[in-house]
Parts: structure tokens; sequence; C-alpha cells
């Protein structure tokens, strides 16, 4: 192996996992995000001798991610229809803890947002990034990195049998 196969498998090794919750997080379809990590990685591996010279390179592969996750949305979603799966939502069965249920009741309501709102409050709320990273992450102007974040938590809040204002606090439900 070259040195640069060596740094490849080394980064994927070290961030590969994390790549791979991140894309769960936008898509909410662990299949789904395996295949966008894999696409963007199949693709920094051939220019990695390139990439690696990147000033952050886990920030560079974060943001191949977020915009094959962004790419694949326009991409399907005119062709692809998610399948009902209401009673996979509906009420917990008996004996089912309360934060398993509501991070379902999360995933529910984030599965329901544009895409873009989705990836700002993932990037905002789990991953802490700060709005001046989300705006370049997303090419556009802090304002409107505030403006999705701000119309997706109306939507999530007032989303149909929406849960109590501390069952909204997406960073512990997104596991």
């Amino acid at each position: 192996m070259t040195s640069d196969e060596d740094s490849f498998e080394a980064f994927v090794l070290a961030h590969g996992p994390g790549l791979v919750r991140f894309a769960r997080r936008l898509t909410l379809d662990h299949h789904r995000a395996e295949d966008i990590v894999q696409d963007v990685l199949a693709r920094v591996g051939l220019s990695w001798a390139k990439v690696s010279r990147a000033d952050d390179v886990a920030a560079y592969v974060h943001k191949a991610v977020l915009n094959d996750f962004l790419s694949w949305r326009r991409r399907f979603s005119s062709r692809e229809r998610p399948a009902d799966l209401s009673w996979h939502h509906g009420d917990p069965a008996p004996g089912v803890d309360e934060a398993v249920a509501a991070r379902e009741h999360v995933r529910a309501a984030l599965a329901r947002l544009p895409r873009v709102q989705r990836a700002v409050l993932v990037l905002r709320y789990y991953h802490d990034r700060p709005d001046v990273e989300i705006a370049t992450m997303l090419g556009c102007r802090e304002s409107t990195v505030r403006s999705h974040a701000r119309r997706a938590l109306l939507a999530l809040r007032s989303s149909p049998a929406a849960p109590s204002e501390t069952d909204l606090t997406i960073e512990g439900t997104l596991r």
C-alpha cells in the first residue's frame, strides 16, 4: 500500500462511522445513509491526494455528504414515494420507553420537513455547528440559516399531535 492509500484507509476508519451517523440523521434511513457515504468516500478516494491537502479534511467530507444528500433528494423526489409507515409512527406498544417514543415522534416530524430545513436542524442542534459554518456548508447567508431553523422549529411545534416543548429537544432524540 502507498502512503496515500494508508492515510485514506485511516481516515475512513476514524471518520466513517461518524459520517454514516451524520447521513442517517439527514436521510432518516440507515441504508440510504450508508449508500450516500459509500458514494462520497468512493469519489473522495479517487482524488485523495488532492483532498488530503485540504485545511480540514473531515469538514470537506461532511460537506460532500451533505451535498450528496441534498442532490439525492432533488434527484429522486419526483420518482420515489415513501411507503405508508403510519402504523410505525402511531402509538407505541405498551412498555416502550418514553424516550424511544419521543425519538420516533421527532424522527417522523423531521421527515416531514424540507431537506434544507432538516439539514439545518441536524447541523445546528445535533452537531453543534455555528450558523456561520452551516451557511458556508449550504452556500447561503447566516440569516438564511436562521430563517430555515425558525421555520423548521415552527413546523415541528405546529405538527399534528406535537409533543410538549421539552420533547422537542432534538439533541437527545436523534441517536
